[in-house]
């Protein structure tokens, strides 16, 4: 009897990518886990996105399936994707980044071995010219296998990106990204999570994201409130799972993601009715949750005080922001 591997769905979500998306089909195509489909969900592309994922789908039919939708934005597009996918994993993979030919056979592997719902890999920053301008390394110091019950700081410490992530599709059973939220990788990643029992990783750096020069600058607004309320969705969902009495992790949560992520955001509003409005808001969110400066420069994460390990430049950002000085801050930015 022959041995066929799981399958794993792979969902890009493209929009106007058309000098980036051939980099990033050519290294789904050349994946060494054979079973797979590669779900290419046009969102509404207005350049020549559309001819090149038909250029793919001609050459390579067994493994591209094209789609095109009404233009909704990313949680829509890959909400598509989930719908239709008929694999045993989902994985996702944006438009304009690529991925190591091995990424998907290591991180099944690891799902079955360990009877994993979530597999997780390091991620690289590339330039356009492929170097690699930043290792970030998702999960130090741990084994391939990690039992939350045991170790459940990783819900306060991961970065929830979705695109370096393995899922079990049964995961999305009645889970979907938040259609028109921004920020929708923190409002449905660790909902996930919570879902699960164990979950692997692998060392390696197989996602590699690119870092875009052509890229219009963008604004930030009050969207990054978006942050705050994904935090709330998180906590309702949190408060019903198997390890709603971690109450320490979910402060840590709240710290990295609510105040730590938020503050990063916040320290490019330009607008300075709406960068007081949010740091108002902070502050309000704060104290609903009776989290206190003391807290926040106490937390740890992966056991190093996180605030001592940041560049200068934003160390001196949130010591001021602490102290209540927004109005010194305005003056700096």
């Amino acid at each position: 009897m022959t041995y066929v591997p799981s399958k794993v769905s792979i969902i890009v979500p493209v929009y106007n990518v058309e000098n980036y998306l051939a980099k990033c089909l050519d290294s789904l195509v050349n994946q060494t886990h054979q079973n797979i489909e590669i779900l290419v969900v046009n969102d509404g592309s207005k350049d020549k996105s559309e001819r090149i994922i038909q250029e793919y789908a001609q050459k390579f039919p067994e493994k591209i399936k094209p789609f095109i939708k009404e233009n909704g934005g990313l949680s829509d597009a890959r909400n598509f994707g989930i719908d239709i996918a008929s694999g045993d994993y989902i994985g996702f993979v944006d438009s304009d980044d690529y991925v190591t030919p091995t990424m998907f056979e290591e991180m099944t592997n690891l799902a079955e071995k360990y009877q994993a719902k979530m597999v997780i890999c390091n991620i690289q920053k590339v330039d356009q010219n492929g170097n690699v301008t930043q290792k970030l390394t998702q999960i130090p110091n741990m084994l391939e296998k990690i039992d939350l019950d045991s170790n459940f700081s990783v819900f306060s410490d991961l970065s929830y990106f979705a695109c370096n992530k393995l899922f079990r599709k049964d995961l999305f059973n009645e889970k979907r990204f938040k259609k028109g939220a921004h920020f929708e990788d923190i409002q449905l990643i660790p909902q996930l999570l919570l879902e699960c029992d164990i979950i692997a990783q692998t060392q390696n750096f197989h996602y590699q994201y690119l870092e875009r020069t052509d890229s219009i600058t963008k604004t930030h607004t009050e969207k990054g409130l978006d942050i705050l309320k994904a935090v709330e969705d998180v906590e309702i969902v949190f408060r019903s799972s198997q390890y709603s009495k971690k109450l320490k992790e979910l402060k840590n949560f709240q710290i990295f993601e609510g105040i730590y992520s938020f503050l990063a955001y916040l320290a490019f509003v330009k607008d300075e009715e709406v960068f007081y409005s949010m740091s108002a808001r902070l502050e309000a969110f704060m104290n609903e949750r009776n989290i206190k400066i003391k807290d926040i420069l106490m937390y740890s994460r992966f056991d190093k005080n996180y605030l001592l390990s940041l560049p200068l430049k934003k160390k001196i950002f949130y010591l001021l922001f602490f102290a209540g000085q927004n109005k010194l801050i305005r003056k700096l930015v």
